[in-house]
């Protein structure tokens, strides 16, 4: 009677190394933190309108410079109330020649949950004038204070937001198409086509951005719109961002190109432009992906720079540069009016969470290190 061989149990990887790439960075609690806060940031810049008490131009020029308003929670003899602010009126001091706000004592005006106030198109399609929070007027809700002009601060951080947030993305849309199609074909190709291109990237990069964009800047039109200044600093951040990119692609593209796949599928005859995009150029998503999130924050400095020097996002159009560009335009009183460097709290903030994502998924998605996360 012939056995049968008794029956082969293949071992069961633990559980660790059959994590998903997002699972191992979700399990990184830097990692998890840095996501929850850059997704809050740009669910409020998406969702400024209705988040915000005013909308981006409003104002109260009466109450140019004023101090955040203050929320009361207990009324005059002390007792727990719904939350209230008061009306504010302007002083001058001719003895500092300061311009001082006192509350007005004889009424409250409670603090009211959706309220309908100025209309608005949320991504210029859903329209409304539902705002979460308000005051009726003429008190106003100021939670950090006005600018020179009477806007609320707060309400600008928001709207500040969706320029000094978005820019990033825009230019990674088009400097990382040009960059990897510029470095994989050079990689591939290599030789003296691989040399003149690389020269090409090479002069690119010798280009001191900051300084081109300052020159550029300073010869533009003064009518120019905001948003034209917006579209023109992405696309010149883009047009000289992208060499690096194509330096280390070509680099792996170098590595990739004798693999047995690329060589059979040359061997096939497939087109090289189709065996790059096909086969080459996927085996440095991992890369791409990391750098991606390292990109974004250099995008977000160089256009907070350029506002904060006054060559960006120009008034009254708000944009986190801008906004610490007013705070240095009153850099004597910081010290007694903290909440106008709040602009350069959120610019760190940002940065350090992309960078700290970035840092985890370069570990995450590195092979060497994908069973000991």
């Amino acid at each position: 009677m012939i056995q049968e061989p008794p029956a082969v149990t293949l071992p069961v990887p633990p559980r660790r190394l059959r994590r998903t790439p997002w699972q191992r960075l979700w399990r990184d609690h830097l990692a998890r933190t840095g996501l929850i806060v850059l997704a809050l940031l740009y669910a409020c810049a998406g969702l400024a309108d209705p988040l915000t008490p005013y909308s981006m131009h409003f104002n109260d020029p009466d109450l140019a410079n004023a101090p955040p308003t203050t929320v009361h929670f207990q009324d005059d003899e002390g007792r727990w109330t719904w939350p209230f602010v008061r009306a504010v009126k302007r002083r001058f001091d001719p003895g500092t020649f300061r311009q001082l706000y006192f509350e007005q004592p004889d009424k409250s005006y409670p603090l009211r949950l959706l309220v309908a106030a100025e209309p608005y198109r949320i991504f210029g399609v859903v329209g409304g004038n539902i705002h979460l929070i308000g005051v009726d007027p003429p008190a106003r809700l100021f939670l950090l204070g006005s600018d020179v002009n009477g806007r609320d601060n707060f309400s600008r951080l928001f709207f500040g937001a969706q320029k000094s947030l978005t820019i990033g993305f825009l230019g990674l849309i088009i400097a990382f198409p040009i960059g990897i199609i510029y470095g994989g074909v050079s990689g591939f190709l290599g030789g003296l086509v691989d040399n003149v291109m690389m020269r090409v990237a090479e002069a690119v990069m010798s280009i001191p951005s900051f300084y081109l964009l300052i020159g550029l800047a300073a010869i533009l039109p003064p009518g120019m719109s905001s948003s034209d200044r917006f579209a023109l600093i992405t696309v010149i951040l883009s047009l000289i961002g992208w060499a690096g990119l194509a330096r280390v692609i070509r680099g792996m593209v170098l590595s990739v190109r004798e693999e047995e796949f690329v060589l059979a599928a040359r061997a096939a005859g497939l087109p090289e432009f189709v065996n790059i995009v096909r086969h080459v150029i996927p085996q440095t998503a991992s890369f791409l992906i990391v750098a991606a999130t390292l990109q974004v924050p250099s995008f977000i400095l160089s256009e907070s720079g350029l506002s904060f020097i006054g060559l960006g996002i120009q008034q009254p159009d708000a944009s986190w540069g801008n906004m610490l560009k007013a705070a240095l335009d009153n850099v004597n009183d910081l010290p007694s009016e903290p909440w106008l460097i709040a602009p350069g709290l959120l610019i760190f903030i940002t940065i350090l969470c992309f960078n700290t994502v970035g840092d985890a998924l370069r570990d995450v998605l590195d092979p060497k290190l994908q069973g000991t996360a």
